[in-house]
């Protein structure tokens, strides 16, 4: 084969781009803003890039498709129908794009996901003229499952999903079942319907194991719909972005805050984040900061829960750290963080008043807690709270739990009935944002720093999924 596809997989997010070269030229799939990973690995191909394609316009990230075709003078394929507010190939269904004499891509119309979604055949020359290797499917066939289809507004969810039903059709009818398939979605993306069930596919394991194939139209659609759960706030301002033209990203180092500095920012209200461990936060943490750790999807929660345009100031041991935390940030359009702080709590205030510890319990404790024998050290429960999503909720929750996901809980405060409270959610990682939240309302908390499918085991009293 002469092709070679290369993923780079922005994780944090659940999403991937692609790299395509025959070895002298190279395509780049859906890119991300920090378009130097692209640039880097080109370099180490050896490749140039003279396409850059958009199956959709995004709405989970800012693309930097735009900037990489200006800084490689690379040929930019955006759907035609989107009225986008800068120059690119207008591509459209049925297009060829003579990519090399080696490489070609065939343009097909794939709406669902978005009204106006394409998908990129992938076909090499061969001594009888050209064969499908694959097909960059965005938001279209993913692994097991597809894009959701509601992101467009709730009105649309219904047209949209039998679109996706067609479009998945369509697709396995074009290409042979050893044909690769190369999705942008479903790692993790709230873009996914679902969650992928495989790290790679092709057109003959989607047939026998994805709905969108085996069910049809109308069940497809239903079972599509009831499936779908909330998704992230930022997104409002994604397609806008991307639809206007992002500019480049700045990646430069932010001005450092002083124990003052990080004060006044917390009493105005801004957003001061800690991105270290949960486990390192619980132990000691800044008052008045969120937890978000770098060891989870800290870009995702943090575009969810902020009021859109709150100043952004980051915590971390390392400037290393910070550094990493403004390329997720970027990613969702969080250009410029305030400031930054780096090294331990104690450097971070200048009063040690100022320096909290969170208790920590597991479901062991609470199974405890439930029978009457709360831990020593720890402050009983009087409220248990689940911050998972609703169809987490749905599969089953611990008895007599009160339940606010953590995109709500920032306005949902005072729907936590009082006492002592008990957070937890799948693995620790929410429910240590959803503590700190909650102490910086002036809550008694303890967090549940335990993964959820432990807690029955642990005896703890389930009520189980409806």
């Amino acid at each position: 084969m002469t092709v070679q596809v290369s993923v780079i997989a922005t994780s944090s997010l659940g999403d991937r781009s692609y790299l395509a070269s025959d070895g002298q030229v190279a395509v780049v799939v859906d890119p991300q803003r920090d378009i130097d990973r692209v640039l880097h690995l080109a370099g180490e191909r050896g490749v140039r890039i003279t396409h850059v394609v958009e199956t959709h316009i995004h709405n989970d990230y800012v693309s930097g498709g735009l900037e990489l075709a200006r800084i490689t003078g690379a040929h930019y394929l955006v759907a035609a129908a989107d009225e986008v507010a800068f120059d690119r190939v207008p591509a459209r269904d049925g297009d060829t794009v003579p990519v090399s004499d080696a490489l070609r891509l065939r343009v097909v119309g794939t709406p669902g996901h978005t009204f106006h979604h394409l998908s990129y055949v992938l076909d090499e020359a061969t001594d009888g003229g050209w064969s499908p290797v694959g097909v960059f499917t965005g938001g279209s066939l993913l692994f097991g499952t597809t894009g959701r289809t509601d992101l467009l507004g709730q009105q649309h969810a219904h047209e949209l999903a039998h679109h996706q039903h067609t479009s998945a059709r369509r697709l396995a009818d074009l290409l042979p079942d050893g044909a690769q398939v190369w999705p942008t979605h479903g790692f993790g993306s709230f873009c996914s319907a679902s969650q992928a069930d495989a790290p790679e596919s092709t057109i003959g394991r989607e047939r026998t194991a994805n709905p969108v194939l085996r069910l049809a139209a109308d069940d497809f659609v239903t079972e599509t719909l009831a499936g779908l759960d909330a998704y992230p706030a930022y997104y409002a301002h994604m397609g806008v972005a991307n639809l206007a033209g992002p500019a480049p990203v700045d990646l430069t180092p932010v001005s450092r805050a002083d124990a003052a500095g990080l004060r006044e920012r917390i009493a105005a209200g801004q957003w001061v984040v800690d991105l270290r461990h949960r486990k390192a936060y619980a132990a000691s943490h800044l008052a008045g900061t969120v937890s978000l750790g770098l060891d989870g999807p800290m870009s995702t929660w943090l575009g969810w829960l902020i009021d859109w345009g709150v100043p952004v100031t980051l915590l971390a041991e390392t400037p290393e750290q910070v550094a990493a935390a403004q390329r997720e940030l970027v990613r969702i359009g969080i250009d410029r963080p305030a400031a930054q702080a780096t090294g331990t709590p104690e450097r971070w205030t200048d009063d040690p008043a100022e320096l909290r510890e969170l208790p920590v319990a597991d479901f062991p404790a609470l199974a405890a807690a439930q029978a009457g024998r709360t831990p020593a050290g720890l402050p009983a429960p009087q409220v248990v709270l689940d911050v998972r999503m609703t169809n987490e909720w749905r599969a089953g929750h611990v008895d007599g739990a009160v339940h606010v996901p953590l995109p709500d809980l920032p306005k949902r405060l005072a729907d936590v009935p009082a006492g002592t409270v008990w957070v937890h959610c799948g693995s620790g990682y929410r429910a240590s944002a959803a503590a700190s939240l909650l102490v910086n309302a002036g809550r008694a908390v303890v967090l549940i720093d335990d993964a959820f499918a432990r807690a029955e085991q642990s005896g703890v009293r389930m009520t189980p999924g409806s």
